[in-house]
C-alpha cells in the first residue's frame, strides 16, 4: 500500500488562459473562479505596479501544464 500522498503543484494554465495562464494556475490551485484571481490581480497591479512584475517573474518561473 502506498502512502505517500500527491502534492499539489503550482503550475501556469494553457486552459483558459488570458495572457500567460498565471491567473487560471493560481485559481485551479486553489479552486476558485479565474475571474476573481484576475480582478484580484489587477487591484492588486493598479496599487503601485509591482504586480505586474511579479506577474511577469510568475509567468517566468512557474511551468506551464498543457490540459488535454
Amino acid at each position: 500500500k502506498n502512502n505517500m500522498k500527491k502534492i499539489k503543484r503550482l503550475y501556469r494554465c494553457d486552459k483558459n488562459r488570458m495572457f500567460l495562464g498565471v491567473c487560471s494556475g493560481i485559481a485551479e490551485y486553489f479552486s476558485v473562479d479565474e475571474t476573481l484571481v484576475r480582478v484580484g490581480w489587477l487591484l492588486l497591479s493598479s496599487f503601485g505596479g509591482s504586480g505586474i512584475i511579479v506577474y511577469l517573474l510568475c509567468g517566468y518561473i512557474m511551468p506551464i501544464k498543457v490540459n488535454e
